[in-house]
Order: C-alpha cells, then sequence, then structure tokens
C-alpha cells in the first residue's frame, strides 16, 4: 500500500475507532464479527401456460415435496401452498443462496417429482416466477394467503393475484410480457 493508501487507511480507521468509542465500545474492538440475517422470500410461480395440471389428489404430497427441496437446499420451508395452476411458496434462505438458483432447483427438482412419481408427463413450470421479500411482521399473514388459496381463488383469478402483488410491491411490468 503507497502512502497515500496507507495514510487513508489510518484515517478511515481512526474515523470508526472513534465511532465506536463514543458508542462505548473498546478502542480495537471489530464493529461486526458475525453475520445476522433475516432473509424470508414470498415466491410464486406458475405451471405451463397456467394449465391445471396440479390435482388435489395428490397436491399436499408435492407441496410436500417442494418443502423438502427447499430444505435440502439449507433453506427453511415456512409454508407451501397453491392451487392446480401455481404454487406459493414463503421461504427463509441464507445469505449464500442465489434466488435465480433456488428457483431453478425447486422447479426441476419438483417437475422431476411429477414426471416419475404422478407419471404426469407433460407437467412443466413457466420459465418466470414472482419474488416478494417478506419481513418478519408480515410472515404470519402471508403464511395464512398461502394456506387459504383454494377459497382465494373461488373469487380471484391467478393473473387478478398476480398483477396485485407486483402494483403492491412497486414491481414495474409490461403487461404484453407477463403472459
Amino acid at each position: 500500500m503507497g502512502s497515500r493508501g496507507a495514510a487513508t487507511h489510518e484515517m478511515y480507521r481512526n474515523n470508526i475507532n472513534s465511532a465506536l468509542t463514543g458508542r462505548g465500545m473498546v478502542h480495537n474492538e471489530a464493529p461486526m464479527p458475525s453475520n445476522h440475517l433475516n432473509l424470508h422470500y414470498h415466491l410464486v410461480f406458475s405451471t405451463k401456460e397456467r394449465h391445471p395440471f396440479i390435482s388435489q389428489e395428490w397436491q399436499e404430497r408435492f407441496h410436500a415435496y417442494i418443502g423438502g427441496v427447499v430444505r435440502d437446499m439449507g433453506g427453511v420451508a415456512e409454508c407451501v401452498g397453491g392451487i392446480d395452476d401455481h404454487v406459493h411458496l414463503l421461504i427463509g434462505l441464507k445469505a449464500t443462496h442465489r434466488l435465480c438458483d433456488v428457483l431453478r432447483d425447486i422447479k426441476v427438482s419438483s417437475s422431476r417429482w411429477v414426471h416419475e412419481t404422478i407419471a404426469l408427463r407433460e407437467f412443466a413450470w413457466q420459465d418466470g416466477y414472482g419474488a416478494f421479500t417478506v419481513s418478519d411482521n408480515r410472515r404470519e399473514a402471508v403464511r395464512q394467503y398461502i394456506r387459504n388459496q383454494a377459497e382465494l381463488h373461488r373469487t380471484r383469478t391467478f393473473k387478478e393475484e398476480y398483477l396485485t402483488f407486483l402494483r403492491q410491491a412497486g414491481v414495474e411490468f409490461d403487461e404484453r410480457y407477463l403472459w
């Protein structure tokens, strides 16, 4: 490190130490020795072209399987539910998880399960998905929302539901590319 870099580093260290001392921390104490996370996501994705592939006969086993996939990846499956053409998940993830990889692995594994266990070869997921962060104080409301999917969809289509999510979350979208 050159003299300018060393001087900048020393000035930065002095500013940090000064701030820590003002907060009652020991002069050389590290301000954050470990990571502390609370990362929860509400994930939504549908079957290919929203075909009603997911039969009530095996829906509960399927949702349990998806929860197992999340756990096998090191995540926490807090709630999995849905109806015949889409699923909702409330999951907790580690900082090391990449959301796109998590979704890919869930879709690949669950499709394989349907093909092999249910023998429904035409089953497939849409490419896209919705992922929305969930604050700790909203997790129970999201769990209840997921548990009540059958009742909610008696009066509301998946399309209406999904558009509401996007709008509430402030996600920009062009509806021509949603469906």
